[in-house]
């Protein structure tokens, strides 16, 4: 009886709401994607790159009102077997605080697990609202992380994908502790590993370490690196890493698409990654890892 008493305060302390007070409200990794932003001029050529490079199909374009307050956007889903992208080209401003959102997680119920979120340290900043297919929110967490949280109205069926990408969040060394603690907290995530001297090279700064956090949940991977801040161009700019399984390959790919090849392959123990740039503007990681 101690020692389950003595656990359940460790719980309190450290997320300020015991885990199993939280329901768990995410779906699967594949109902997750990355928000892209480009100009409308860049649509096309967004899509013929992305999906030249890691393959799958596009929903059909169509343009929407998804933001609470008037706005006008073309918007299609574009489905990978290394990751699903929201694409989004506006034909009007912007309404704040869209586009600093990095995803859109599917919830098996948005206004559960807003107040969820909201209890494991999130802020609400934009309430729930409709959208043409279902209902958002946006929330952010410790560090300046935000996150839309969506459900639809008709529940989607998307095949699993073949290799599950990661969310990468850059945070302060001040922050990490807050943001880790929340987000696992919310999505029942499991810390897998905790590197705090990670080789630079994989912030382009291959003379000096920081600390990498890895996290895993049913809402997929996560990476989370806290940095100083001192780096190079384009490391930070990039929401999301993905997993193929041949990178020359892939990269190959890329550039036959107009896309561009910002930072060439490096290893990195298991991983060997490079920095990539899509037409429209969008910057993303792609690696691949040794099977053991």
């Amino acid at each position: 009886m101690i020692r389950r008493s003595l656990i359940f305060a460790a719980l309190v302390a450290f997320s300020g709401t015991p885990v199993w007070a939280i329901s768990q409200f995410a779906v699967a990794p594949q109902y997750d994607t990355t928000h892209v932003y480009v100009a409308p001029a860049d649509v096309d050529g967004f899509v013929k790159g992305f999906l030249a490079t890691f393959g799958g199909t596009s929903t059909k374009q169509v343009v929407a009102n998804v933001t609470p307050t008037p706005s006008s956007t073309t918007s299609q889903l574009l489905q990978t077997p290394a990751g699903t992208v929201s694409l989004f080209g506006f034909k009007t401003p912007i309404p704040y605080p869209f586009g600093a959102e990095r995803t859109g997680y599917l919830v098996t119920d948005l206004d559960k697990a807003v107040n969820a979120a909201r209890k494991a340290g999130a802020d609400v900043i934009v309430a729930p609202f409709p959208d043409p297919i279902g209902r958002d929110a946006v929330i952010q967490w410790p560090g300046g992380v935000n996150m839309q949280l969506y459900w639809h109205n008709t529940k989607p069926n998307y095949a699993a994908f073949e290799t599950v990408p990661e969310n990468r969040v850059y945070v302060s060394p001040d922050a990490v502790a807050a943001f880790v603690r929340g987000f696992t907290t919310f999505a029942h995530g499991k810390v897998v590993s905790d590197d705090k001297k990670a080789p630079g090279v994989e912030i382009g700064r291959a003379d000096s370490t920081f600390h990498r956090i890895r996290i895993e949940s049913d809402f997929g991977k996560m990476t989370v690196l806290a940095t100083d801040g001192h780096l190079p161009f384009p490391y930070g700019y990039e929401m999301t890493g993905y997993e193929v399984a041949d990178l020359d390959a892939t990269l190959q790919k890329a550039k036959d698409a107009g896309v561009k090849i910002l930072v060439e392959p490096s290893q990195s123990g298991d991983r060997r990654a490079a920095m990539v740039e899509f037409p429209g503007g969008y910057v993303a990681e792609i690696h691949s890892v040794a099977k053991h």
